[in-house]
């Protein structure tokens, strides 16, 4: 499991998702499209290989999918996302804080 977490922290789209669900708590899919700049397609591909590894969590909400960090991922791997993003904030990207909310979901549907 170790081993599995490194390597996704090394893959970007992979690490900035982890990074902003460790900020943010719960972010929808379309939320990481407008973060990321990216496809809704390309994000849930990433996602679903975060979920397979129990890194995240995903709960279907009519036609989005919320994420968050899995409740039993291990302290230490939420410390290092921490640690990351303390040490590092322009990893994380610049986004508006309306994009960040439940409202851009609602007015994509």
């Amino acid at each position: 499991h170790t081993l599995t977490f490194y390597k996704a922290l090394s893959e970007p789209t992979r690490l900035t998702s982890l990074l902003l669900l460790s900020q943010h708590g719960e972010l929808c899919v379309c939320d990481l499209m407008e973060a990321l700049a990216l496809s809704q397609p390309k994000i849930s591909r990433h996602l679903a290989e975060l979920r397979k590894h129990d890194f995240v969590i995903g709960e279907r909400r009519g036609k989005w999918v919320y994420y968050r960090l899995h409740p039993a991922l291990p302290e230490w791997m939420r410390g290092i996302l921490l640690t990351t993003v303390k040490h590092n904030p322009a990893m994380l990207p610049p986004v508006e804080p309306t994009a960040l909310n439940q409202t851009c979901c609602e007015v994509k549907q």
